[in-house]
């Protein structure tokens, strides 16, 4: 696959809660192509490759009754158990990637890879620049429980299993914080779009 073809391939990632989602549709008002990883995934969970594999290392507890894969379960099972989120990883990045590759090499222009888990999935080597977005901690926290309608308890359970924001800080081209306002976030995201071109 060519990959090449693009100027730029922009990785966008950060901690669950902390504003990627907004960060990402600024980039998309400003003429990125976006590639949800996110969206890949649930499109790869409904495959019977993968779905078999997951069958074959975890039971067909982790199935629906017409096979398809069990959400909540899976959230439940991997986020309380980093062993087990580790194979289940081992499981979907492959799939994941060759995905990604694909809908880079068809792409028309600069991208945008938002990409929650692109250290774990090893896709930040596609990348020629990184964007981490950032917060407190107890603000993802209270972001998660509100948009997911989950408690804060199992908010903080799902940050503790991803990396921390000193890990994001050691390996981006781009640090984000996002504490204050949306059009302080703008202006944030506004200046690195600006850099970028001018690269």
């Amino acid at each position: 696959m060519n990959i090449m073809q693009n100027n730029r391939i922009i990785g966008l990632t950060g901690q669950s809660g902390a504003g990627k989602s907004t960060v990402r549709a600024i980039f998309e008002k400003n003429g990125f192509t976006v590639i949800d990883c996110d969206g890949c995934a649930r499109e790869i969970a409904g495959k019977r490759a993968f779905l078999g594999e997951i069958s074959e290392r975890f039971g067909e507890k982790l199935l629906n009754e017409d096979g398809s894969l069990n959400r909540a379960k899976t959230a439940s099972m991997i986020y309380g158990d980093r062993t087990k989120y580790l194979e289940y990883c081992g499981i979907i990045f492959p799939y994941i990637t060759y995905d990604i590759m694909r809908k880079i090499e068809f792409a028309a222009g600069d991208v945008l890879l938002d990409a929650p888990t692109l250290f774990e999935a090893g896709i930040d080597a596609l990348c020629t620049d990184i964007i981490s977005v950032i917060a407190d901690v107890k603000l993802c926290a209270e972001r998660i429980s509100k948009r997911d309608g989950i408690s804060l308890e199992k908010a903080k359970e799902r940050l503790s299993s991803q990396h921390d924001a000193l890990f994001f800080r050691e390996n981006s081209d781009y640090v984000i914080e996002n504490g204050g306002s949306e059009r302080e976030l703008c202006e944030k995201v506004l200046a690195i779009i600006e850099q970028l071109k001018g690269k």
